[in-house]
């Protein structure tokens, strides 16, 4: 139990570091269908949409980072967890309005991932920061394990 206790919260952190590093790249890769996908929520003006499709995935790739290298991990964690607040509102009113849309969440084109899977995924990833903050005594500022 206490090899548990040592490493899961680490695996977590790790994984969700991970998990943001990797639904950024392809995102900065292709801003613009990035800014299509934000605009088929139908929330955010024309301007908002380019705007968010060129800030969030720094935003996601930086914070992911910081988890993985365990630096400023509750900031990135009350980050995430932001984003991930944000993205779960975004999905439920998409799903309330009935649009039949992607999520873009980790990849533009190709087949398109449900609402309803990409809102469980969301809930999911809001709970595992919620284990990495409460188990991150302190804002790391070293990269000690």
């Amino acid at each position: 139990m206490s090899l548990l206790k040592r490493y899961l919260p680490a695996a977590v952190r790790i994984s969700l570091g991970a998990v943001f590093i990797y639904a950024a790249l392809p995102k900065i890769a292709d801003p613009a269908a990035f800014a299509g996908s934000v605009a088929a929520y139908r929330i955010l003006p024309y301007f908002g949409s380019y705007l968010a499709a060129a800030v969030l995935p720094f935003l996601e790739l930086i914070c992911g980072m910081l988890l993985v290298c365990r630096w400023r991990v509750k900031t990135a964690a009350l980050i995430i967890a932001a984003m991930n607040l944000l993205f779960i509102a975004a999905l439920a009113s998409a799903i309330a309005r009935g649009l039949d849309i992607d999520c873009g969440c980790f990849r533009q084109g190709g087949a398109k991932t449900s609402p309803w899977l990409a809102l469980g995924r969301d809930v999911l990833f809001l709970a595992m920061t919620a284990l990495v903050l409460r188990f991150e005594k302190k804002d790391a500022t070293t990269a000690a394990p």
